[in-house]
């Protein structure tokens, strides 16, 4: 028995790191964030001068802002803790995070040591909360916070627009967004308020939404805001189509989920089969069930069904993984 629930503990660590190291690169996840990131990148929107006599036209200023842009994607790295964290939405520091996630898994470590496991499994447990339960957090925080944004962003681009034909300035319409809207939102556009208050152009403190909130729509608007700051023209008329692609992002979204999920619940429910059909096993006839956790070789075909269940699991999801 101690055997079955050492191999449970070592699974369920090795799963763990799988799911937050090796799963973005099998499911797809890291080429489609490069994809989109190929899109819409983040950049400061640093414009040259232009020189003295030398009026520049608006398709040459549109030009070096996406030049500019495609300099930056091919710069960008990893993004650090602090980052990450700042993204999820924590106001936590980096320090307190590492402290925390060691606290953690010491905790894990003398709960399963003390529970008399050994010290292996206390270690893998350890390690499991220590390094992937934290990360596992930041990246569902993440997502969960990026999903309201999303949810909120056309209606607050509507605000703007209607702001603007009332003939507010754009920096008065960011306030009313940053005193009445949602979180995040309001907080997102009050760290613009923020950044144009000690000196930075509103056309870049705009593009740096998409450094807090790395979702291409965030990059639409510092695009679509820095381009007209930089080069002029109609902003209501270019919001009020960004509103409308936003939107129409948000229906393609919802649409290709709904029409997903038959093909997601047949593969959640292929991949449970076999536990459901192993549980109900033991629980009928444990003697017959015992012999793949009792004999060495019942735990070789065991690890050997693991290994293979990941790999289907990993497949069926990658196959139902529709991104647009």
């Amino acid at each position: 028995m101690n055997a079955y629930v050492l191999f449970i503990l070592v699974a369920l660590a090795i799963g763990g790191v799988a799911w937050v190291f090796v799963y973005p690169i099998l499911s797809g996840e890291r080429k489609t964030e490069r994809r989109m990131a190929s899109v819409a990148a983040a950049e400061p929107m640093a414009a040259r001068r232009p020189a003295r006599g030398v009026q520049k036209s608006r398709r040459e200023q549109v030009e070096e802002t996406l030049k500019g842009i495609e300099e930056r994607r091919k710069k960008a790295k990893r993004l650090p803790l602090n980052v990450r964290i700042t993204q999820a939405g924590l106001t936590w520091s980096k320090r307190r995070f590492m402290i925390s996630a060691g606290a953690l898994g010491f905790g894990a470590v003398m709960i399963v040591f003390m529970v008399g496991f050994g010290l292996l499994p206390a270690l893998a447990a350890g390690f499991a909360a220590g390094c992937g339960a934290p990360l596992w957090a930041l990246s569902f925080l993440k997502k969960r916070r990026e999903a309201r944004f999303l949810d909120g962003l056309p209606d607050a681009v509507d605000v703007i627009v209607r702001g603007i034909k009332s003939g507010l300035p754009l920096l008065d319409s960011l306030k009313v967004i940053a005193a009445d809207a949602g979180e995040p939102i309001s907080s997102e556009f009050r760290a613009i308020i923020d950044t144009q208050t000690i000196g930075i152009p509103l056309g870049d403190a705009c593009a740096k939404l998409y450094e807090r909130m790395p979702v291409p729509e965030a990059n639409f608007f510092g695009i679509v805001v820095s381009i007209q700051q930089r080069a002029g023209g109609n902003l209501s008329e270019a919001l009020g189509n960004l509103s409308r692609v936003l939107r129409d992002r948000k229906k393609m979204k919802a649409k290709i989920q709904a029409m997903s999920m038959e093909a997601k619940a047949s593969a959640t429910i292929i991949g449970a089969l076999p536990l459901a059909v192993m549980t109900l096993v033991y629980i009928t006839s444990p003697q017959y069930i015992e012999l793949l956790w009792t004999e060495p070789l019942g735990r070789l075909m065991l690890a050997g069904c693991a290994v293979w269940m990941s790999i289907g699991v990993f497949v069926m999801r990658r196959m139902i993984n529709f991104d647009f």
